[in-house]
């Protein structure tokens, strides 16, 4: 198997689960699953040939909401689409400047915002071999949404495995994925021009074995990112976590797993911690650290927080994390389809959440999540058509669901 064919498996692999449904305390006791008012939100149609919308991400800063995707028409070609709203409500179709041949047809599938500035990542398969033709995006002062040119081997090419999620935070903006030789960053300080840098040491793969980065996060002093590598020699996956104050020099970091085995893919800061979210063995672990452990040397100090675990055979994932005032909510998928899951206490304990509609897990299916202080937008694409919803936190903590919501969102 060549280096390349190996790092695309270790971006795919995943813990296959079985068992039965389980959620609660970490003394294993279980808790009652939560049924928020979910309240269906309405966005247009983009402008162009009639299709179907596709929605793949949602991310939100400073008071303004974005979803991102694609549109497919009636002949399967699609097309690049952005929803925006500065309430939550009322929703915008920005318009978009696709600059390529590719870019033209891009479905945009990671979303990243900051100052009420859209950044985003569009892929669609192309050429001899039908490989993933990635593409950034950026959104502009007169909010027009402009695909930024690139060379070809800034993403793609003979190293390319994965670019996988977009993070914006004060220092800038960091695209996270794989090259051939493990995991590697995208680093921008405006969100346009990326620089990639890959083979870093601790970062990359080494002789201890090969290594994939999922998701990444903006700390107070500096940058994390989440992911896992696949031992030398070794068949299962171990979750790692990686710092840097620069985005070039990194520290390596193993989380603690039953038997070493799992990833962590989703990341996010909640409640003055930072919160790792990924399959381990037959379930799903959270893991907790410091919320700057670049700053306060926390960087190694990881430690379980609370398990949960849903049923089906297939591969499991988690294709969401996010923030809700004091709580999380995740979003996992596996044969059993998409599940919601709410903690609010930093990772211990975990609640299922009835679902709006119930949506698979296929290439075709899509379920994102985020939120702005008690605020949750949630979006779905079940692979008939899309859907989009809010709730607030005190909804999932089991009260009315208003919460402190403003009277727009009533």
């Amino acid at each position: 198997m060549s280096v390349r064919h190996v790092i695309v498996v270790l971006g795919l692999l995943a813990v296959l689960l079985t068992g039965c449904e389980r959620a609660g305390r970490p003394d294993g006791a279980p808790l009652r699953p939560v049924d928020p008012a979910w309240r269906s939100l309405t966005l247009p149609m983009p402008p162009g040939a009639p299709g179907r919308p596709l929605l793949r991400a949602a991310t939100a800063c400073a008071g303004r909401w974005y979803v991102v995707g694609g549109v497919a028409d009636v002949a399967g070609a699609t097309r690049p689409a952005v929803w925006s709203s500065a309430d939550g409500v009322t929703w915008s179709l920005p318009r978009l400047v696709p600059l390529s041949f590719y870019g033209r047809q891009q479905v945009l599938y990671a979303a990243a915002c900051r100052a009420a500035r859209l950044a985003a990542l569009g892929t669609v398969s192309g050429g001899v071999h039908g490989n993933p033709r990635v593409g950034s995006w950026i959104e502009g002062a007169d909010r027009v949404v402009r695909e930024v040119p690139a060379p070809f081997e800034r993403f793609g090419g003979p190293r390319a495995v994965s670019a996988s999620r977009l993070v914006a935070g004060p220092h800038g903006w960091l695209i996270v994925g794989s090259r051939v030789d493990g995991a590697a960053v995208w680093a921008s300080a405006d969100g346009a021009e990326f620089t990639l840098r890959e083979g870093l040491p601790e970062l990359a793969g080494d002789r201890r074995g090969r290594t994939a980065a999922y998701d990444g996060l903006a700390v107070g002093t500096g940058w994390l990112v989440v992911g896992a590598v696949l031992p030398a020699g070794g068949a299962a996956l171990s979750p790692l976590a990686w710092t840097s104050s620069d985005g070039v020099a990194w520290r390596r970091a193993e989380l603690p797993a039953p038997g070493g085995r799992g990833q962590a893919q989703r990341v996010v800061s909640v409640g003055g911690a930072v919160v790792a979210v990924g399959p381990v063995g037959d379930g799903f672990v959270a893991w907790r650290t410091a919320a700057d452990p670049v700053a306060d040397g926390a960087a190694e100090r990881w430690r379980r927080a609370g398990a949960f675990a849903a049923t089906g055979p297939g591969v499991a994932a988690v294709a969401g994390l996010t923030a809700v005032g004091p709580g999380l909510l995740a979003v996992t998928r596996s044969g059993a389809g998409h599940r919601l899951w709410y903690s609010d206490d930093l990772g211990g304990s975990w609640r299922p959440v009835t679902m709006p509609v119930p949506v698979a897990d296929s290439g075709e299916t899509a379920v994102a999540a985020v939120a702005q202080g008690e605020r949750l937008l949630l979006m779905a694409d079940d692979g008939r058509g899309a859907h989009a919803w809010w709730t607030s936190g005190s909804a999932l903590r089991g009260g009315d669901g208003n919460g402190s919501l403003p009277s727009t969102w009533n």
